[in-house]
């Protein structure tokens, strides 16, 4: 008795989109990126419309508020050094927080590890003696290692007790506050040495010696030279996360851990270099912020520097090189600020004019990304529609 070979049914070919030309490509990522810079522009738009709007509820005049931002940032040349001293500490902190991120741990303790890092280079630059220019680039050096250390502790945290870097990075802010504090109240440590009654929290000043040079001289252009700092720096990230095999594995870390992983990267190991160099950049940070323009460190020494980096960072999209033109731009504001009490504005308002910054600069890539899902969905509807429902049953 012969048996009847049933040929298998052939399964169905895969959905393929029909090949795209390459003009079609041209016209559509030109009117993306058209879309892309109008929204970018209508987001701008949008948040000074509002911070005109809440000066005038506040009974201020928009039009001297603007002038006096302007006045105080780029008017004459002696703004234009304001804004660079503002925007130095600010490109540090954002350098390293983007090494954080792209190997995807979200360090938020910027503001806890510039304060510490002030502290350590305090401790230096007071206590080493004589003063010169190896003691300044030794407290800087202090300043670094205390900010990496302090960041040290949220990477032991993570990968010893799993606890996130967020939470932990956070709330060693408030511990870092307190440390300070009993630093500043301690004649052994930072406490400044009066000849009164009336002592101050805060340290004594810095020796000349142990102070950053500046460029230029008053009313011209000038600035800290922890300018060059920043840039240097800058440029050595940019460097090391693109042309570097430690960039690129930090990178391989942030994209795809479980990949990283197989592919033999140490998780623990590289993921604490990244966390610690983003400490370490916000120390540095609190260090050019005291030897360059405090002089003296008081509770306040981190003056929103590190959630100011943060957001730095968060507006370049992790880019190095975008995070230049981001730092000036909140630097402009920052230097604009100390012009608003003529205006009868409260300085507060600069947070709130830079809070709607960053809002209208995350909300163009977020639409896009927003507008590339609904995109994949209707292809993948489109795709599941062709196939037949012969083979959705097999």
């Amino acid at each position: 008795m012969s048996e009847t070979v049933v040929a298998p049914t052939p399964a169905p070919a895969p959905y393929t989109p029909p090949p795209a030309s390459t003009t079609d490509g041209w016209r559509a990522n030109w009117k993306s990126h058209l879309f892309t810079g109008f929204v970018y522009l209508l987001a701008i738009a949008a948040a000074l419309g509002i911070s005109a709007l809440i000066v005038s509820l506040t009974g201020g005049s928009p039009h001297k508020v603007f002038t006096a931002l302007y006045d105080g940032s780029i008017k004459t040349w002696a703004s234009v050094g304001n804004t660079l001293d503002y925007a130095a500490p600010l490109l540090i902190v954002a350098v390293g927080t983007i090494v954080a991120v792209r190997a995807g741990f979200f360090n938020i303790g910027q503001e806890g590890q510039v304060t510490i890092g002030a502290m350590c280079t305090a401790i230096v630059a007071l206590k080493v003696h004589p003063a010169g220019w190896a003691v300044l680039v030794l407290a800087l050096l202090a300043g670094a290692v205390g900010g990496a250390l302090w960041a040290g502790i949220c990477a032991l945290l993570r990968f010893w007790r799993g606890v996130d870097v967020v939470i932990s990075s956070l709330l060693l802010i408030f511990v870092a506050g307190q440390i300070l504090s009993y630093a500043l109240s301690s004649q052994d440590l930072l406490q400044e040495h009066g000849t009164g009654d009336a002592i101050l929290t805060e340290s004594d000043q810095l020796s000349g010696r142990v102070q950053l040079p500046r460029v230029g001289e008053y009313p011209h252009l000038n600035y800290s030279s922890g300018l060059f700092v920043a840039l240097g720096l800058t440029i050595v990230i940019a460097i090391f996360m693109t042309r570097t095999k430690w960039g690129f594995r930090i990178r391989m870390l942030g994209m795809n851990p479980v990949a990283a992983k197989r592919a033999g990267v140490r998780a623990a190991m590289l993921g604490s270099l990244a966390i610690m160099i983003s400490g370490a950049t916000a120390g540095l940070a609190g260090g050019v912020e005291l030897t360059g323009q405090a002089y003296r460190i008081t509770p306040t020494i981190s003056n929103n520097i590190g959630w100011n980096g943060l957001l730095v960072a968060l507006v370049a999209r992790n880019n190095a090189w975008a995070a230049i033109g981001v730092a000036l731009l909140f630097g402009a504001l920052q230097a604009g600020g100390g012009f608003l009490s003529v205006t009868g504005v409260p300085i507060d308002l600069v947070n709130i004019v830079i809070a709607l910054v960053v809002v209208a600069v995350v909300f163009p890539p977020a639409l896009t990304e927003f507008r590339k899902y609904r995109r994949a969905r209707a292809q993948a509807s489109a795709a599941a529609a062709d196939v037949p429902a012969e083979a959705v049953a097999a």
